[in-house]
């Protein structure tokens, strides 16, 4: 009997960034061998400073057809908008 190996969902962080990004995925028994797996295949030049590996079915996500009901309530709260505080006079950048 043939047995896959679990889809992993591989984030790497770059050495300019502070967060880390979503690279690709990958098979592998076990986390050890997909943080190996991903170094090998996502940061061959030496591009990565992080890595972290998660089971692709442990992640949950909402569905783009839940947009409304997820998001449609923030509008509703115009003080969560930046542009709903006054900026003093003296600032030029933010």
């Amino acid at each position: 009997m043939s047995r896959e190996w679990p889809l992993w969902e591989v984030f790497i962080r770059s050495q300019h960034g502070l967060a880390h990004k979503h690279v690709g995925s990958l098979h592998a028994p076990d986390a050890e061998m997909a943080i190996n797996n991903a170094r090998d295949v996502y940061t061959r030049r030496n591009e990565g400073v992080g890595i972290w590996v998660v089971r692709a079915q442990d992640i949950v996500s909402s569905s783009p057809g839940d947009k409304e009901a997820l998001f449609e309530p923030a509008n509703n709260k115009v003080y969560r908008h930046p542009t709903f505080f006054p900026m003093p006079d003296g600032v030029k950048n933010l």
